[in-house]
């Protein structure tokens, strides 16, 4: 299912990790750190690391910061996809996305039935393209960052994965707003 063309170079993404949580220091943040250790493990810099509020403006903010940065390629945000009244990290950062990752959802999905079940669809995990950068949105527990990592990002995070993966289109992501520009002109 998943090969890797040991003839293609691997290229580093510069990954910021965001956990939204009220109640985590970046000391006891076992998710953000799973994603940190899996970032490095797979060869990538992690670009930046933060913590925010489960509050709209605190959690786009941070999120805005980094997709206007040509330092950072990939978002990855953890916390917040729940049903509860805090859990509000698709409604922060979705309005930012120009492209919907319908598919990042439907395999995390898939992927979390077969190791919780029906509890699965307790999460609101998205994936999105905003600024030609990736966001990709998991749930707060480390064991839905390892299967998002281990079963899908790792994978569509390296150049090497065949048949496609995401690095391969990263240059052509922000073509609308260089065709925009030209019709300006």
């Amino acid at each position: 299912m998943h090969r890797i063309d040991e003839s293609r170079p691997f290229i580093p993404m510069r990954i910021a990790v965001l956990t939204v949580s009220d109640t985590r220091s970046l000391q006891d943040d076992k998710s953000g750190s799973t994603l940190a250790a899996r970032i490095a493990e797979a060869g990538h810099k992690l670009a930046a690391r933060d913590i925010a509020t489960d509050d709209i403006e605190a959690i786009r903010a941070v999120v805005g910061k980094w997709i206007a940065s040509p330092e950072i390629d990939v978002v990855i945000t953890t916390g917040g996809t729940g049903f509860t009244g805090r859990d509000v990290t698709p409604e922060a950062i979705e309005p930012l996305f120009e492209k919907k990752m319908d598919g990042f959802s439907e395999v995390f999905h898939r992927i979390s039935y077969d190791k919780i079940g029906t509890s699965t669809i307790q999460s609101r995990a998205t994936g999105g393209v905003a600024n030609a950068t990736y966001i990709f949105v998991l749930p707060g527990s480390p064991g839905a960052c390892k299967d998002a990592w281990d079963g899908i990002l790792k994978f569509q995070l390296d150049y090497r994965h065949m048949p496609c993966n995401f690095v391969e289109i990263m240059p052509r992501l922000d073509e609308h707003l260089k065709r925009g520009k030209l019709r300006q002109a």
